[in-house]
C-alpha cells in the first residue's frame, strides 16, 4: 500500500493560533486557538452564523487568516497546503456539497468521484481497477449497495447525504469532517446518520462534527467545543461542557441539558 501524505503525522493534526478572518468588513473569527489532537472525536456546536463553518472553510484552505502576529495554521505537520494534497489525510462532507450535484448521477459514480474531487465521473477521468474495488468496499461497509444504480437525483436527502459521506471515505481519511451534516433529515434518516457515523468512529477514524444540534452528537465523541460570535465560548469534555447554564448562556435562551445512553437532548425551558 502507497504511504499515505499523513502517516508520519504529528500532534496536533489541526492546530490553529490566534486565527482571525475578516470578510466583507464583518470579523467572523476572531482570535482562536485550537487544537485537536490524532484520536480525538470533536463536535463544534454554536448557533447559527457563529463561526462554525469558517472553521472548516480555514481547514480546507477558502478562508484565509488575518496576518496577526503570532498567527499560525499548521494541518498534519504543513504550514501549506491544499485540499487535494490532504486528501488521504481529511475526508469532507457538507449540505454545501451535496446542493452541487444537479446532474443526472447514479451512486456508484457519486462516490466513485471522491477520486477526483469532482461531480461525477467524466472521460477524461483514469477509473483503476482499485478505485472501483474502494468503492464497492466503501459502500458494503456503509450498507448503501442498494444505491449503487439509483440517480442521486432520486434519492431522498438521507440517502444522498449518507453516499457523500461513502465519498469522502474513498480514500480512508485519518479524520472525517461532517459540517451540519444532519440539517432536513427526518427522524429516520437523522438515526441512520447517527449509527453510520458511530461505524466509522469504531472503525478508528477520527471525527470532526460541526452542528448546532445537541441531537447529531454521538456518544464516541469526546470533546466538545462551543463558538460564539467567532470567538470560543468554552472547551473541554462533553460532560463538564454540556450543560444547562452553558448552553442557555451560548443560545441566549433559557435551555435544560439532559443525557440518556450516551446521547444529549436540550430544550427551552
Amino acid at each position: 500500500m502507497q504511504q499515505k501524505s499523513c502517516d508520519y503525522k504529528l500532534d496536533p493534526s489541526i492546530d490553529m493560533q490566534n486565527v482571525s478572518v475578516s470578510r466583507k468588513d464583518r470579523m467572523i473569527l476572531n482570535s482562536i486557538d485550537l487544537r485537536i489532537h490524532p484520536g480525538e472525536n470533536v463536535a463544534i456546536i454554536g448557533p447559527n452564523g457563529s463561526g462554525k463553518s469558517s472553521i472548516i472553510k480555514l481547514i480546507t484552505g477558502e478562508y484565509r487568516p488575518l496576518q496577526k502576529e503570532d498567527t499560525s495554521i499548521r494541518m498534519f505537520d504543513q504550514d501549506k497546503w491544499d485540499l487535494l494534497s490532504l486528501r488521504s489525510c481529511l475526508g469532507i462532507v457538507s449540505g454545501g456539497l451535496q446542493e452541487e450535484y444537479t446532474r443526472e448521477i447514479y451512486g456508484f459514480d457519486v462516490v466513485l468521484s471522491g477520486f477526483f474531487s469532482s461531480i461525477g465521473i467524466y472521460p477524461n477521468h483514469k477509473v483503476k481497477p482499485e478505485m472501483l474495488e474502494t468503492v464497492f468496499e466503501v459502500m458494503q461497509f456503509l450498507e448503501l449497495t442498494q444505491l449503487r444504480n439509483k440517480l442521486i437525483s432520486e434519492m431522498s436527502t438521507g440517502e444522498a447525504r449518507r453516499l457523500l459521506i461513502a465519498r469522502a471515505l474513498v480514500h480512508d481519511p485519518d479524520i472525517l469532517v461532517l459540517d451540519e451534516p444532519a440539517n432536513s433529515l427526518d427522524l429516520k434518516s437523522h438515526h441512520q446518520f447517527k449509527e453510520i457515523t458511530r461505524k466509522i468512529a469504531a472503525s478508528g477514524k477520527s471525527i470532526i462534527l460541526v452542528t448546532h444540534d445537541l441531537e447529531d452528537v454521538i456518544p464516541e465523541i469526546g470533546r466538545v467545543i462551543l463558538i460564539n460570535d467567532g470567538k470560543i465560548f468554552a472547551d473541554g469534555k462533553k460532560e463538564d461542557i454540556l450543560n444547562d447554564k452553558n448552553l442557555s448562556d451560548l443560545f441566549g435562551i433559557s435551555i435544560k441539558v439532559s443525557e440518556s445512553g450516551g446521547y444529549y437532548h436540550a430544550w427551552c425551558k
